[in-house]
């Protein structure tokens, strides 16, 4: 019994003891208050910053891809193999706006209104301004006006599909369009072309799966895209990760020479006449 009757009191000591511990390390402590206080982000005023902080970051990013470098996501193959599905381009804005203008054989991302694009479809204003800030940050598909194509010929080009050895010809020479999508041919539907000043005629990577100039030959303004319409000029694939890369200009155009210059002896004549375009389109 007495064995029982101290084990009981060492119980009781002990409970009250351990009681006494758990009530010091409480949160209610004086002393532990003051430490959680310190915390940061646990005042409204630490969140109020750290809402302030993301909101001037989300400002700044929407500045800077308006003016400077917009991420796109790319959302179709039409760019293979160069740009895939998912990609995160990054275009110059800037590339363009000192008297500069496209060149042969550029990536460049354009408003397709009035050339690709006849009437651009009338969406939610609402809608519209939180869809254009998502994609303007990459993280929506762009709007269904923009496009992304590679240049093929500015303004007083002749271009023409195909030669006798299935290229396409600019200004007389063959071009060597290894950039293109693994089996595909230069084109399928037959062109000749010339450009317009002021404008371009583009054409995807996977041509067998490009909605581009070929397909609009038939439209108002004939598939050419008005230079004051690209919107920039892509220069690096910043995701994912794994695809980062630079889009390092190709050689493809180089023995290509300019409007009204003297032909290099072998270069063949380019007649003045302008062929008659091919009407109809690619498929895919």
């Amino acid at each position: 019994m007495d064995t029982e009757a101290r084990q009981t009191e060492r119980d009781r000591s002990s409970a009250s003891h351990d009681g006494t511990e758990e009530g010091s390390r409480s949160a209610c402590s004086p002393r532990s208050s003051r430490r959680l206080s310190r915390l940061p982000g646990l005042s409204g005023l630490s969140w109020g910053r750290v809402g302030l902080l993301g909101l001037v970051c989300g400002v700044f990013a929407l500045l800077l891809s308006n003016f400077v470098v917009q991420p796109f996501l790319i959302p179709s193959g039409s760019m293979e193999p160069t740009l895939q599905v998912g990609d995160r381009v990054l275009v110059n804005k800037v590339a363009y706006r000192f008297g500069t203008a496209p060149e042969r054989g550029d990536v460049v991302v354009f408003d397709g209104t009035g050339s690709f694009v006849q009437e651009p479809s009338s969406e939610n204003p609402v809608t519209g301004l939180l869809h254009g800030a998502a994609a303007a940050l990459g993280l929506a598909e762009p709007a269904e006006t923009d496009f992304v194509k590679r240049v093929v010929g500015v303004g007083g080009d002749r271009v023409v599909c195909c030669d006798k050895g299935g290229r396409v010809e600019v200004n007389g020479r063959a071009v060597d369009e290894r950039y293109l999508y693994a089996g595909d041919a230069p084109s399928s539907v037959p062109f000749d072309i010339v450009v317009p000043q002021g404008t371009l005629w583009v054409m995807g990577d996977h041509r067998s799966n490009s909605r581009d100039s070929r397909d609009h030959l038939g439209d108002p303004g004939g598939g050419m895209v008005p230079v004051d319409k690209v919107i920039g000029r892509a220069d690096w694939i910043g995701w994912p990760l794994g695809r980062w890369a630079v889009l390092e200009p190709t050689g493809a155009f180089h023995g290509v020479r300019n409007p009204g210059d003297e032909a290099a002896p072998g270069d063949e004549a380019v007649p003045a006449a302008i062929g008659t375009p091919a009407r109809g389109g690619v498929h895919g």
